[in-house]
């Protein structure tokens, strides 16, 4: 196992990106991949003291994981992964906009 895999923290499901997230990460000449990885590995970018704690305990309660990161042009990525089903898992990890929440 990698020593990525080894420090990723929660499952990203199945991984969709919205129409202005994927004309942002094309404009910035990135996949986001990257982005991707950070929020795997609890990473989670441009956010205040109080939503890092939020994610830090969604780790461990199911909860929804929001991470924010800026793309070189300043645009403001968000990559949400939903809260855990009842068995646990996480089923989907969506990359957006913030005016497409």
């Amino acid at each position: 196992m990698s020593t990525q895999q080894q420090q990723t923290q929660f499952p990203l499901g199945q991984i969709v990106a919205t129409p202005g997230a994927l004309e942002a990460l094309q404009h910035n000449h990135t996949t986001g991949l990257e982005f991707l990885q950070r929020h795997a590995r609890g990473d989670w970018g441009d956010l205040s003291n109080e939503d890092r704690q939020a994610n830090d305990d969604a780790l461990h309660s199911g909860a929804r994981i929001l991470s924010s990161y800026l793309l070189t042009d300043e645009t403001k990525l968000w990559i949400i992964t939903e809260a855990a089903d009842e068995s646990g898992n996480r089923t989907a990890t969506t990359l957006l906009l913030p005016e497409e929440y």
